[in-house]
């Protein structure tokens, strides 16, 4: 699917935008898997399902809905032209090894005046784990500034994990921001593409979408995967993951409940 020019911009940069990535046939296809599952508020009783920006209190409106492994409450996902791309552009930019890793989905409702702030994915995975990781953005409508395309900073993927507080320092905010003053984001891009393409980001990158301020609800479709991971060279502490108290943890523990 890559050029040889797109595999190194992605390893220079750190994210590759592209125009195409699904057919236009297969972004209907998704779309309708995708409204589906938001209506159902699949995986909310598990944990899955829950508002990534706010308190995920049952009373109030979600700001920022989200819904982690899709593909386990719709298993056509793991049977899809979408999957099949991704694969082979993990292969392509992290090699033959690499392999899908799990999947998740973001919904920004209409004229909605909540951003997903500054961050990086790996300040939510395990510090102790060293990653050659990515994840694929695919907008199943068109991603623009004004509904919350995505915004990078080119070569942030260099460097280490920065430090990350809960959003807003809410700790019962499950999403992660930047700690305000902790990055300069002057050099970042943004990255509006059509329905049906992708944004390609390692695991360290920085990224950020901005609020949607349109009419239509701006769905985002995530794959993720990455090489085989090994033990971080040095010991690394996340604080800010033993900070959150949210209420997606607590469904998540009484749905999954550990022995003892």
């Amino acid at each position: 699917m890559l050029t040889t020019d797109d595999v190194v911009r992605y390893h220079d940069q750190g994210f590759l935008a592209l125009e195409s990535f699904i057919s236009a046939e297969e972004v209907e296809r998704m779309r309708t898997i995708y409204d589906r599952l938001f209506a159902e508020r699949a995986g909310r009783s598990a944990g899955d399902q829950f508002d990534l920006a706010g308190a995920d209190d049952e009373e109030s409106e979600a700001n920022l809905p989200q819904i982690l492994n899709p593909s386990r409450y719709a298993p056509e996902l793991l049977r899809s032209e979408t999957l099949d791309r991704a694969k082979e552009v993990l292969a392509e930019l992290l090699g033959p090894e690499a392999t899908f890793g799990g999947d998740h989905a973001i919904n920004k409702p209409p004229r909605n005046g909540v951003e997903t702030p500054w961050h990086q994915d790996e300040a939510y995975w395990n510090p102790a784990v060293s990653y050659h990781a990515l994840s694929i953005w695919i907008p199943l409508q068109e991603a623009t500034v004004d509904n919350g395309c995505m915004h990078f900073v080119p070569g942030s993927h260099r460097g280490e994990v920065v430090p990350h507080r809960p959003i807003g320092g809410d700790p019962r905010v499950h999403g992660l921001e930047v700690e305000p003053g902790s990055v300069d984001v002057s050099t970042a891009v943004a990255c509006p593409i059509p329905a049906g393409g992708a944004t390609i980001h390692a695991s360290r990158t920085l990224h950020y979408t901005s609020p949607n301020r349109s009419a239509d609800h701006r769905r985002a479709y995530i794959i993720s995967g990455g090489a085989p991971e090994e033990q971080a060279a040095a010991l690394r502490d996340f604080p800010w993951q033993a900070a959150r108290r949210t209420a997606r943890e607590e469904r998540a523990g009484a749905a999954h409940p550990t022995d003892g």
